[in-house]
């Protein structure tokens, strides 16, 4: 290890990990997923925990792997329809789900790093995602306050970082992980290079390095597919 460098997953998870703990985990479907850290997540044996995450993974992938083992108790999320495993757990009462829609998931993370409290949004009112939620009317449309959340842990995937912590995303993997980055208390980047501090134009860093605690190169570089689709040669 190296200032914020670490030479493995598990290395880099040693120390911040407890039971019960509240873990952030970015990626869009398996796009951008710290699918590495995922698998030390899960064999580092925690339970109890709180996972937010716009999926929840996938059988056998992400957040599935810890679904399997039943590391998680609660998961807050917006898409979850590619689990079988987290379907069974839901609909069997051992797995507590908080629903959101996904613009107004992006953006209570948004604000967790932004420091606002709660926002205002017309998304969701009248439905049951909102029921028992403080309402308001404000020019002319009701709306329903949305808390911020929060994170003790962010993974989160990107490209490229340098020595520093700096991040860069490419295309798509540029989705909840920048926001995931800032509402974390600890905020772990799994990356596929790292490069020397300066070396990155620091008109293209995505996620300053004030908000990067640790930083490792994944250790199987495989990107999993949600669903491969092909055509004749």
């Amino acid at each position: 290890m190296a200032g914020k460098v670490y030479a493995s997953s598990a290395a880099a998870l040693e120390g911040v990990l407890r039971d019960g703990m509240t873990i952030m985990v970015g990626g869009f479907g398996l796009c951008g997923v710290p699918q590495n850290l995922c698998v030390a997540l899960r064999d580092s044996g925690v339970t109890g925990l709180t996972c937010i995450s716009n999926n929840a993974g996938v059988d056998g992938a992400g957040l599935g792997l810890l679904l399997d083992t039943r590391q998680i108790r609660k998961m807050i999320a917006s898409y979850v329809g590619e689990n079988k495993t987290f379907e069974g757990q839901f609909l069997d009462g051992s797995l507590e789900v908080e629903l959101n829609p996904q613009g107004t998931m992006a953006e209570r993370i948004r604000a967790g790093g932004a420091g606002i409290g709660a926002f205002f949004t017309p998304t969701g009112y009248g439905t049951p995602l909102t029921e028992g939620k403080e309402t308001r009317e404000i020019d002319g449309r009701w709306q329903v306050l949305e808390t911020a959340l929060h994170a003790d842990l962010a993974l989160v995937k990107a490209w490229k970082a340098d020595e520093a912590g700096n991040l860069v995303y490419r295309m798509t993997a540029r989705n909840f992980n920048p926001p995931m980055a800032e509402a974390g208390a600890v905020t772990v980047a799994e990356v596929e290079e790292i490069v020397p501090a300066g070396a990155l134009d620091p008109h293209l860093v995505h996620t300053p390095a004030v908000y990067v605690n640790r930083i490792v190169v994944g250790e199987n570089p495989e990107k999993v597919i949600e669903r491969r689709k092909t055509r004749p040669a």
